[in-house]
């Protein structure tokens, strides 16, 4: 076996950073691959293995087959209700689950990369979860990927017994290199501090305003690009805008009002009896203005079907 020393920094940043399934992390020896052709493949070393296993009987076309790779070169395009937990929920919820040796685990694939203003929703708290599940906005679902963000308390528990379990597309190259692309976008072009400015300095006054404006807005909440504009027919009694899970006849007045948003240009999110605004975290403060002036208009609508 060749020591670390003369290891390459991919066997040395996966010994450091990757957490492999069906694996006890600490004997763990990973073979670093560099390149691949058909059915066989080559290490760091430069030594060339015939794949007989072909990637866990996954690479049924083999390594880099050439039409399927000029298919993918990285022009790949690709809710609940935005509740914002009050000041202290967070840190109470982190030590309960320390009193009675609770895993603790946030759901960030929609709050986290940039959408709330920081990298993940839960920085706003200080707290720090055992275990961050994540997806969609780590690489803005160019290319599909999720993954776990695992405490290093939690991964210590596998540090001499395997983990049970495993994905077939665990590591994947492409999707974990558009990964790597997406963050490095993130700090190169301060998005996260961007998308922070918007909810702080522009999309959160004006929804208040728009609140204070329409009758109809029964509620505005959200942090960063993740906000959400609650409909309803009456504030004091809270009656919903349109019937919670409504369709047909009953979800008609939601369907007007994203008809017209689209009539304006303005491709909207509409979930139940709310409006969310989520545009990209890197939307020009301009229009962000003119999307949420044309929010400001259609909401006019809504205030038709107000009960007083």
């Amino acid at each position: 076996m060749t020591t670390s020393a003369t290891r390459s920094k991919a066997y040395l940043d996966d010994r450091a950073h990757v957490f492999h399934s069906w694996s006890a992390q600490g004997t763990l020896d990973p073979i670093d691959l560099v390149s691949g052709e058909g059915s066989y493949f080559w290490d760091s070393n430069g030594k060339k293995y015939l794949d007989f296993s072909s990637q866990l009987v996954n690479l049924n076309i083999g390594h880099q087959h050439p039409k399927l790779i000029a298919a993918i070169q990285e022009p790949v395009v690709g809710t609940n209700g935005i509740l914002v937990p009050p000041a202290g929920y967070l840190q109470g919820v982190r030590d309960l689950c320390n009193k009675h040796g609770i895993v603790m685990m946030c759901d960030e694939v929609m709050a986290g990369f940039g959408r709330c203003g920081e990298w993940f929703a839960v920085n706003h708290w200080n707290v720090t979860p055992d275990l961050i599940c994540f997806a969609k906005g780590v690489n803005s679902g160019y290319v599909p990927l999720g993954g776990v963000v695992i405490s290093q308390k939690i991964a210590d528990t596998f540090k001499d017994r395997m983990f049970p379990g495993g994905l077939t597309y665990s590591g994947h190259p492409l999707a974990c290199g558009a990964a790597v692309a997406s963050i490095n976008i993130f700090k190169e072009e301060k998005i996260v501090e961007h998308a922070r400015m918007l909810g702080k300095d522009v999309i959160g006054p004006a929804l208040e305003k728009l609140k204070a404006k329409h009758p109809s807005v029964g509620d505005v909440r959200g942090l960063g690009v993740f906000w959400a504009i609650e409909l309803v027919k009456n504030r004091d009694s809270r009656k919903p805008y349109v019937p919670y899970n409504a369709s047909g006849a009953d979800a008609k007045p939601m369907l007007e009002l994203a008809a017209a948003c689209k009539e304006r240009g303005l491709w909207p999110f509409t979930h139940f009896n709310r409006m969310h605004v989520v545009p990209p975290c890197n939307t020009p403060v301009e229009d962000v203005k003119a999307g949420l002036a044309i929010i400001d208009e259609v909401l006019d609508i809504a205030d038709k079907h107000y009960e007083n």
